[in-house]
């Protein structure tokens, strides 16, 4: 059974090929056009090399870790195989966990489930809400954004130092931004979190499909990360990482698969004895498509080479750049500065413009799909744009807490299957929105802006 198909050769700085590249959309202004996928930060394609091995196992599919039958037995190989490859991917230690779940965000919750008791959390204000939000029992600190990879560092060092340093403690971080793309100097945070007693964990769903990870040498604790932004489908996430507090805690979800012996007590209950490995926090049948795709978008990567994916990445990022260098209408949001080492995630705002207006017209009138609003990372979006009144009162503008500003960004952005074209008709539509306006008339429908059909 072909469970893997070799990738294709690759030009260097050449895109990979994803299902879609081909779709095409109808524009209101009339007639079609080939859809430009620049929304990866949200959810990238799946690699036409991911959707070809998942379409190869889905003939063999059968039940995993129970099942005395052949096809059982492949599917529980199959499942292994893919936490090696993911466990190789990140270059893991020896004795680390890979635990599949649901996405980034699950990861994180199932994380926060296992932390010691009176463990202190530390997390920018800067981290996307699946960073930011689940550390709900524990003492959290949220650390002001810092404007330089230093700052970052000495704001944590600060913050750490005063801590009592006989508890335990975690640092929460992001490797790349969801809002600018720019890279944080994970390294020197694991080295300072260390040498104060406390542990870090990696949201690496921003960083992971645009760079390497590895474990041992960035030397955080644990790693989190998404499939759908990975170049596999939707339902897959990974947490990597120490095993220790993962399994002194209580299953994230009880049930099948996470216990190994289920006897009935005196009392009328039942009496549970737990899985220590991954398998604890694995409970019920698992997602062996999802892990599978992502196991194949790991080694489609590799095998790919980071260093041509970064090479075609930068030259789109500096087509968007020096495109609309001249449009002083356009404001590119960051914390570190233009020059920062950024992956491909950019986010601006429009003089004169709603950010939903802007992105509805990319749409409507080009076939460009980007994302608007605060992408889950409100409190660093509201500090970027720094109540910002030119983005009130327009069409699909969000409505506003009292005494706040309504508030929103664009964001664009690109990886490993954007082809240049895509990119050059952004920049093509931005320089024509800005010029000339919207060609048709917009209104708000359900919080959102949407071509007017009505006339």
């Amino acid at each position: 059974m072909p469970l893997s198909t070799p990738a294709a050769a690759q030009s260097v700085g050449a895109p990979l090929p994803v299902l879609g590249a081909d779709v095409t959309v109808p524009l209101v202004t009339g007639g079609e056009v080939t859809y430009a996928a620049l929304d990866y930060a949200a959810s990238a394609p799946a690699l036409k090399r991911v959707w070809d091995d998942v379409a190869a196992y889905a003939p063999y599919y059968g039940s995993v870790h129970r099942g005395a039958g052949y096809l059982s037995q492949l599917s529980t190989d199959l499942f292994e195989n893919a936490r090696r490859t993911v466990a190789g991917f990140l270059d893991c230690r020896a004795d680390d966990q890979v635990v599949f779940t649901r996405s980034t965000t699950d990861s994180l919750n199932l994380l926060a489930t296992a932390l010691p008791a009176g463990c202190e959390v530390f997390v920018f204000e800067t981290e996307h809400h699946a960073s930011l939000l689940p550390w709900r029992g524990a003492r959290v600190t949220c650390l002001d954004a810092p404007r330089s990879p230093l700052r970052a560092v000495e704001t944590l060092e600060r913050a750490l130092a005063a801590r009592d340093p006989h508890g335990p403690a975690l640092v929460c971080v992001t490797g790349a931004s969801n809002v600018t793309g720019e890279l944080w100097p994970v390294r020197e945070l694991a080295a300072a979190a260390h040498a104060h007693g406390a542990r870090i964990v990696l949201d690496a769903a921003q960083l992971a499909p645009h760079h390497p990870v590895s474990v041992r040498e960035l030397d955080v604790d644990w790693v989190a990360f998404s499939g759908h932004k990975l170049y596999a489908p939707f339902g897959s996430g990974v947490l990597a990482g120490r095993s220790d507090w993962l399994r002194e805690a209580q299953p994230y979800l009880a049930g099948g698969g996470a216990s190994r012996r289920v006897t009935r007590s005196a009392d009328g209950g039942v009496d549970v004895e737990w899985h220590d490995g991954t398998a604890r926090h694995e409970a019920g049948s698992p997602n062996v498509i999802g892990a599978h795709a992502v196991a194949s978008a790991c080694t489609a990567l590799a095998e790919a080479g980071f260093d041509a994916l970064i090479a075609h990445e930068e030259r789109l990022i500096r087509t968007v750049r020096e495109g609309l260098a001249d449009v002083p209408e356009v404001r590119f949001l960051s914390l570190f500065g233009d020059g920062a080492p950024r992956v491909g995630v950019l986010s601006f705002v429009v003089e004169g413009w709603n950010s939903s207006h802007f992105a509805a017209a990319l749409s409507a009138e080009y076939g460009i799909g980007v994302r608007d609003g605060l992408f889950c990372a409100h409190p660093l979006v509201r500090t970027l744009l720094g109540g910002d009144p030119r983005n009130q009162g327009e069409c699909g503008a969000p409505e506003a807490a009292p005494g706040e500003k309504s508030l929103n960004a664009i964001r664009v952005s690109f990886g490993a299957g954007t082809p240049d074209e895509h990119v050059e008709r952004f920049v093509r539509a931005v320089r024509e929105l800005v010029r000339d306006g919207a060609r048709w008339t917009y209104r708000t429908e359900n919080g959102r802006c949407v071509p007017d059909t009505s006339a």
